[in-house]
């Protein structure tokens, strides 16, 4: 099963309202095809209440077993009436520095 899949089928157990996970691998210096970088947006009320940092260790308590596989994640979890006062709209990940490409 490809990472991307499996981290969408496991983060189905916070009950999103929303759910976006992107590969964003060939943004990176890495090779094609690969599933090394992530990037999640989550909305959930499973997040009620609960500081950023508590939100961030439940994604990666859940997904423990791919961390071990990929790079990076980047996370967006969110309340729906977070998302709402967004508008649902989020900032670009960062451009990649190119890794081992720095000279």
């Amino acid at each position: 099963m490809k990472i991307k899949n499996s981290i969408e089928i496991k983060l189905l157990s916070l009950q999103p309202q929303f759910l976006e996970v992107l590969n964003e691998s060939h943004k990176h210096n890495v090779p094609e095809g690969s599933e090394s970088h992530f990037r999640v947006t989550i909305i959930s009320n499973e997040f009620n209440g609960k500081m950023l940092l508590t939100r961030h260790r439940m994604v990666n308590n859940i997904l423990a077993d791919e961390l071990h596989s990929i790079h990076a994640l980047a996370m967006h979890t969110m309340t729906t009436e977070e998302w709402i006062e967004k508008s649902g709209k989020l900032n670009e990940s960062p451009p990649c520095l190119g890794g081992s490409k720095i000279k």
